[in-house]
């Protein structure tokens, strides 16, 4: 009998917290983080509360176009106590192009990293995928900003409470100029990120578990343990180059060594931006 009580009541934190969350989305107003819901470490309980969430944006027509890789940086693990990324998912209406404008009342909390992302010519099916798998598989790379928000107050996240919100999922401005992967050494990659012409964030692929290969890698063996393999076709955000900044009114511009550059042209303001903190300095 203990055992299904305890079932229950998983059951029930892991709704509560969706619950938290999409209140925090729809009103625009930040929440109080879920690990007091979920605890600090339960990862599966978290990815529970990210696939209710994903579903409900589905039956609303929303369709997945991909997945993001967040938590590269070692000095990010360390912070939040994990030893491994995580991974979130990407839905159309998520993907905007390069210099195409950006509203930032869409979101709460909004910061903007520059990453390499990777668009599959192959299924990616097997939880002993490996570097050589991910080459091959891949059709070909962009530079990308990706915008990542957060529904908790004041970022004030632990590993349970990023996973849970999509993995501080926002958006993601994509470059329009393939480049095979032949020849490209991702690891050299250099990154600088500007606002406005002034540098805010600098980088390279070596920041970014090794190379933005070596995470796409971890990402497809942590989604094929789960049943959710990532398919021809997807867009894979491989994880931040540098440090994450805030996301203000204005145009930010990645100019990625060999890749080329995408910009975000930012306007408004954002829903919750009485509640962010300053994050210049601070890795995603």
């Amino acid at each position: 009998m203990t055992g299904i009580q305890d079932s229950d009541a998983a059951a029930d934190a892991v709704r509560a917290a969706d619950e938290r969350l999409r209140r925090a989305a729809e009103s625009g107003r930040p929440c109080a983080p879920v690990r007091d819901l979920l605890g600090e470490t339960d990862q599966d309980a978290a990815y529970a509360v990210q696939s209710l969430g994903i579903a409900r944006r589905l039956d609303e027509g929303r369709r997945i176009v991909g997945r993001k890789i967040g938590l590269t940086s070692p000095a990010v693990q360390t912070q939040l106590g994990v030893d491994s990324p995580d991974y979130g998912v990407l839905l159309d209406d998520m993907i905007f192009a390069d210099r195409e404008p950006i509203d930032l009342a869409r979101f709460l909390q909004p910061r903007a990293e520059a990453e390499v992302a990777f668009v599959l010519g192959r299924d990616l099916d097997s939880p002993t995928t490996h570097v050589a798998d991910v080459i091959r598989a891949t059709e070909f790379v962009l530079p990308a900003i990706e915008v990542v928000d957060s529904r908790v107050a004041g970022w004030d996240i632990r590993i349970t409470d990023t996973i849970a919100d999509n993995a501080s999922s926002g958006a993601v401005v994509l470059g329009t100029t393939p480049r095979r992967l032949d020849g490209f050494d991702l690891t050299a990659l250099g990154m600088t990120l500007d606002r406005e012409g002034r540098p805010v964030s600098t980088g390279s692929g070596a920041a970014c578990l090794g190379s933005p290969v070596i995470a796409v890698a971890w990402l497809a063996r942590e989604v094929a343990r789960r049943g959710q393999p990532l398919r021809a076709g997807e867009v894979i955000l491989s994880g931040a180059l540098g440090p994450m900044v805030d996301a203000t009114a204005g145009v930010y511009r990645a100019r990625l060594d060999g890749l080329g550059e995408v910009r975000a042209d930012f306007f408004g303001t954002a829903s919750g931006a009485a509640s962010g903190t300053s994050t210049e300095g601070a890795a995603a």
